[in-house]
This record gives C-alpha cells, structure tokens and sequence, in this order.
C-alpha cells in the first residue's frame, strides 16, 4: 500500500495560493479514483482508498491524504494516516510547492532535506525521515523584493492560472508513474 498526501492549507482563503499545489494534485488524483473525501478516524485528515492507474493491472492499493492542518503542521496527520495504514515511509509520496523550480516544471525524487519548506520539515521531524518520495511542483522564485512568505501564500497570477492545469495533470500523472513503474522511469519522463 502506498499513502500520498498532497500538501497545503485548508480553507477557502488558501484554496488558490500557490502554497495549496499539493491539494490540488491530490484532489485530481481522487477524482481519478472516482471518490469523494471522507474523514479519517484520527479526525486530523481526510482521505480517498483505491487503486491508480489502468483498469485490469496490478497497481497496489493507495490512501490519498489531505491533512487539515495548515501546512507547518503537516507532519502530525501525515504520521498518523501512516501508522492507520502500516504504511512504510519509503512507500510514502508527499506532493508539495517548490521555490527553486521554475513555474510549470515538475521534480520527482527520493529523500533529501527541506530546503526550508515547512511542511516537509514537518514531515520529517513526524516521521522520523525525510526517507519519502516527493512530487515537487515548481512555482517560481518571488519577483523582485517580493518575501518568499508571502509569495507562496499569494494567489496564482492569471497567466498561471491558464497553465495550472496542465501542471496539475503533469503532477498526478508522475505520482501514478512513481507507484507503478519507480523513481528511475518516472525522473526520465517528468524530470525535464
């Protein structure tokens, strides 16, 4: 069993912040699945159960994690829905905003520290590991004296916003490719 968990804020203030990527990955993700959230036991996320990928093959089962703390909190819900579902951390996908990769352009990869994100800090201080799969989505660097802060906690510009789904595509697609082919496959045709 695999647990993805898209990362972000919750609430109707955050919904278009560039912050929230992961909670928009994760919410296409289940519409994929063809499931609607549901709150998990442990009250502090909601989730989606099934299988991604193409009717008829043998893709493992998948939790899909949303927590409903704001994103410097991420790790508490993230290590609950990870010990509900025995779900190892090398097993664990986390898909979050990047600074450093310019907007529209996707990294996927294995480990590695927090680069200053607090919600992967988070994570790793939980978990005890920063030992998980991540599905950076990048968003660009702030324009000129603009605070990396406030940045991410604004709203797409209306440019982005007509190329935000196509990256939103892009990101559920390479979390599908990570669970049913690897992180080698999957760094050949979304790393570009």
């Amino acid at each position: 069993m695999w647990l993805v968990v898209g990362l972000g804020n919750p609430g109707p203030a955050y919904a278009g912040n560039r912050h929230n990527i992961g909670y928009l990955v994760i919410d296409e993700l289940a519409r994929r699945l063809g499931s609607g959230w549901r709150a998990h036991k442990s009250g502090r996320a909601d989730v989606v159960e099934g299988r991604l990928g193409a009717p008829g093959t043998s893709v493992p089962r998948v939790v899909l994690g949303r927590p409903r703390s704001f994103m410097n909190e991420s790790g508490g819900p993230v290590k609950a829905l990870a010990t509900f579902y025995k779900v190892p951390v090398e097993q664990i996908i986390a898909i979050h905003d990047e600074l450093d990769i310019d907007f529209g352009t996707l990294r996927t990869k294995r480990g590695g520290g927090d680069n200053g994100h607090n919600g992967l800090k988070s994570m790793r201080s939980s978990l005890g590991s920063g030992e998980f799969y991540r599905v950076r989505a990048g968003i660009g660097r702030p324009p000129g004296r603009q605070s990396p802060a406030d940045f991410v906690l604004a709203n797409y510009s209306t440019a982005e916003r007509k190329e935000l789904p196509f990256q939103i595509d892009s990101a559920a697609d390479a979390v599908e490719s990570l669970i049913a082919d690897g992180l080698e496959l999957t760094q050949q045709r979304f790393n570009r």
